[in-house]
């Protein structure tokens, strides 16, 4: 809605020529268009959609209250358009009286084209009072001040239903569409046991499904409630956005609820390779376990003045959590197994990795004396090598490291000292020869 340009001259100013002929009838051409143009626009107000909701609707709020507003202000917006459009057609069946208009003729179409002679009883307040509010009786108006009225009671209004009208085009829509989605994925939870008092994610839904009706009845109830007002200051009708902060936040909520819910329906699809795996595993540390048990006792038997560490049995309650998650695959308890799955399997790596040092302990003991077997049948090659096989010093000694090395229990401390003492002989022993072969050269 724009408003009129300025009319030359105004009888109501004492210096202001009187206008002629062609001068007024370009006002009036102007006026005409402003009359269509403002028609136009309420036209439009009135057949608006938003505006159709807004009649219709059970308002609540914000929206109740700017509504009851802007529903006295389109009152008084049709009035002042109606004293605008019966001033305007005094002025025209004045100025059709005569093709050439006298002065008073000029002066009168004058005062009503620029003057304040257009009375409005119970139009709008002042500028700054309340909205839709009484005018003071027998208050007077220019033209241009009846446009310049309705400009601002036209825009306001124009506010309240584009909002409302925005926010109903967003939201709703989006609150059903992740309503469906909740549906869904409800569906898909409850039939791997995700149910409210039974797993978080469970209440969860639960509280999501109450916050998207409680959020919808709100936003159909109170859409201004949720407009956020332009921050550029723009006086534009409809400046701003919806708020979506609580969609937003109950959406993400619910991909994180879905994420929750493909992981336990991962765990259904491969919960036994998983427990399969577990089995082996298990069984891999019992096995380790024993042959350290019995590695344990062959030692204590074959080795004597050593440190044996104890090995413990397997561990009972990894076999009874072991049992249970197969009874939760039995019973399709699928939001239970899947942490308990993810627990075993960090634990019966740990286990088998505890029976693997175990037996490595115990059979620690053995490994030295393989140990020594081997470096005394190496230097007895050497020697034997060298020709000296029969030497009686070195026979004596290898034969007494051979007995310790090779009796029952073996005393690994005193079995070392006699490889040792071999070694040294055999070294003292292969060293003359090599030094009288080089004085030699």
């Amino acid at each position: 809605m724009g408003v009129p340009g300025p009319f030359p001259g105004s009888p109501g100013r004492p210096d202001a020529p009187v206008p002629d002929r062609e001068e007024v009838d370009r006002a009036l051409e102007r006026l005409g268009a402003e009359y269509e143009a403002i028609e136009t626009s309420l036209l439009a107000l009135q057949d608006h959609a938003g505006r159709r909701l807004l009649e219709g609707a059970e308002l609540s709020g914000t929206t109740k209250e700017r509504w009851a507003a802007a529903e006295r202000s389109i009152t008084v917006l049709w009035s002042l358009f109606d004293a605008y459009t019966a001033a305007l057609e005094s002025a025209r069946e004045l100025r059709e009286r005569r093709r050439w208009p006298s002065a008073e003729d000029l002066a009168e179409l004058a005062e009503l084209l620029h003057g304040e002679g257009v009375t409005v009883p119970g139009a709008a307040a002042a500028d700054g009072a309340p909205e839709g509010g009484p005018a003071r009786p027998g208050e007077r108006f220019s033209l241009e001040g009846l446009v310049e009225r309705m400009n601002g009671l036209y825009a306001r209004s124009l506010d309240v239903i584009v909002a409302a009208d925005s926010v109903w085009s967003t939201l709703p829509a989006r609150i059903d569409l992740l309503s469906a989605e909740l549906q869904r994925t409800r569906s898909l939870a409850h039939s791997v046991g995700v149910r409210p008092g039974e797993h978080p994610a469970g209440d969860d839904l639960e509280r999501i499904t109450k916050e998207l009706l409680r959020l919808r009845e709100r936003v159909i109830a109170d859409p201004l409630a949720f407009w956020v007002s332009s921050s550029t200051g723009s006086s534009a009708p409809g400046g701003g956005r919806p708020d979506t902060g609580r969609y937003d936040r109950a959406a993400r909520a619910l991909e994180d609820i879905r994420r929750e819910v493909a992981a336990v329906l991962d765990v259904r699809q491969d919960a036994e390779r998983r427990l399969m795996q577990l089995r082996d595993v298990l069984s891999r540390a019992d096995r380790t376990l024993t042959e350290a048990r019995q590695a344990r006792g062959e030692v204590l038997a074959k080795i004597a003045a050593s440190e044996v560490p104890a090995v413990s049995g397997p561990s009972t309650a990894l076999h009874e959590q072991l049992a249970a998650a197969a009874d939760y695959r039995r019973r399709a308890q699928w939001h239970r197994l899947s942490p308990l799955l993810d627990s075993l399997e960090e634990r019966a790596e740990d286990e088998l990795h505890r029976a693997r040092e175990s037996l490595t302990a115990v059979t620690a003991p053995l490994a030295v004396r393989a140990e020594l077997r081997g470096r005394l049948d190496a230097y007895r090659a050497k020697v034997a090598r060298h020709g000296m096989a029969e030497d009686p010093l070195l026979t004596e000694r290898y034969d007494l490291a051979r007995r310790m090395l090779w009796s029952a229990p073996c005393d690994l401390r005193a079995a070392e000292q006699a490889v040792w003492r071999y070694q040294q002989a055999a070294a003292e022993a292969l060293v003359p020869p090599q030094m009288e072969g080089r004085g030699e050269s």
